[in-house]
């Protein structure tokens, strides 16, 4: 009855069983949540070189230590050193000066710089580096990997291997046909400008998935180019930024060349460079093998700016013609005839205030500044960016002008 119950009711008893209850369903519940994630995290620990999303949970957002996490492949460098002759080292703080900061060694560690290297008529004037890296110090690139292997499709034409930059990209991987014909609209001059009407969303939030986590994270890179890219509007009429281009063209010049990107990479560049160190390409996976077209190049600073005097030199370096000088002038220039933007052409950025200067940039800062007007190149390397891209490309800027004025 009412009274027995409420007698049970305010029985302490009865009301230490009732807490006990509580907490062993609680205890369970929490020790349920609590394996279910240590589960999941031991998952991800176990699989960051067999998924993406794993890596994508335990590496999070990209780091310059990335190079030491995923597998690489080298590029050997060749037994010849061409000449990187040092000058007179040159003071460079009036171009700092004007933009209100302090002395130039310490903007650079400040601003997270790992490397600084400036190139004037071909002698080295300046070079530091900082955070513990050194000459020899592979610095990773990241989109200036975009750069290089926009050579080295330039290099595979020049041979022959690839008959034109308009040719459809389906010449060379026919299978994107079965899923949509309509990649046969879509060529190798569209990929390398960024215009290639296919689909590419950043995640605004930290979710280990998106095509900006597919296309860096991946572990089967060619698999993701043939079955993660959607056509969403026409090739050649609108620039966006897209790393499902690259994969694309990786894999046009392993097809057609028969080797893999960095042995072409060293047999066609870094061997007729001079190159003075071995680089590496960073690689999806060891199973799959192919190399992170988008972002995984890996040299010293010296050789980026080798690199980047024969750019300046319109494709020759050391007495070789290395790379065609149409398609220096063609992949640098500001053209927009045949692309829709003026300030990007084949995978090079271009300086807007100077449009005969260009430039190979990648994330956190790294650049290959290059002004032919100059006779300047520069290279900056950094563990983060520091200050705003715009504020390194004014900095560059003012660089190469002061440096030109004195002759």
């Amino acid at each position: 009855d009412r009274g027995q119950t409420t007698r049970h009711a305010n029985d302490p008893l009865v009301a230490r069983m009732k807490e006990h209850r509580w907490f062993r369903r609680t205890a369970w519940v929490l020790a349920f949540l609590v394996t279910s994630v240590v589960a999941v995290w031991g998952w991800a620990f176990a699989s960051v070189q067999r998924s993406t999303m794993a890596r994508a949970m335990v590496w999070m957002e990209a780091d310059v230590g990335d190079r030491f996490r995923f597998p690489s492949r080298p590029i050997p460098a060749g037994e010849r050193v061409s000449p990187l002759l040092a000058g007179a080292e040159m003071d460079l703080e009036a171009p700092l000066a004007e933009m209100g900061a302090g002395p130039l060694d310490r903007f650079l560690r400040a601003n997270d710089t790992l490397a600084f290297v400036v190139v004037h008529e071909d002698r080295l004037v300046y070079e530091r580096y900082f955070g513990r890296s050194e000459r020899d110090t592979l610095q990773t690139s990241f989109s200036v990997a975009k750069s290089i292997l926009s050579t080295v499709v330039g290099i595979a034409i020049d041979e022959g291997r690839i008959d034109s930059i308009d040719d459809p990209v389906t010449e060379y991987v026919p299978e994107l046909l079965e899923r949509d014909p309509r990649f046969e609209r879509i060529t190798l001059r569209d990929l390398l400008s960024m215009s290639s009407g296919l689909r590419y969303e950043e995640s605004d939030v930290p979710v280990p998935w998106g095509d900006d986590i597919t296309t860096y994270y991946g572990v089967d890179l060619r698999a993701a180019a043939l079955e993660d890219t959607v056509i969403e509007g026409p090739p050649g009429a609108v620039f966006q930024y897209n790393n499902y281009n690259p994969l694309l063209l990786g894999m046009v010049v392993e097809r057609a060349t028969g080797m893999s990107v960095s042995e072409y990479v060293s047999t066609r560049l870094w061997e007729p460079l001079g190159a003075e160190a071995d680089a590496s390409w960073s690689l999806d996976s060891e199973r799959a093998g192919f190399e992170k077209m988008e972002s995984g190049f890996n040299a010293t600073p010296v050789d980026y700016a080798r690199f980047g005097l024969m750019y300046l030199h319109s494709g020759e370096w050391a007495g070789t013609q290395i790379v065609p000088e149409g398609w220096v002038a063609e992949s640098t220039g500001t053209d927009a005839d045949t692309d829709p933007s003026g300030f990007y052409q084949y995978f090079w950025w271009i300086d807007a205030e100077r449009p005969e200067r260009f430039y190979a940039l990648g994330n956190f800062g790294q650049y290959i500044y290059v002004a032919p007007d100059s006779d300047v190149v520069i290279v900056r390397n950094g563990r983060d960016w520091g200050v705003e891209n715009m504020a390194w490309v004014a900095l560059f800027r003012r660089m190469a002008d002061d440096l030109s004025q004195r002759g």
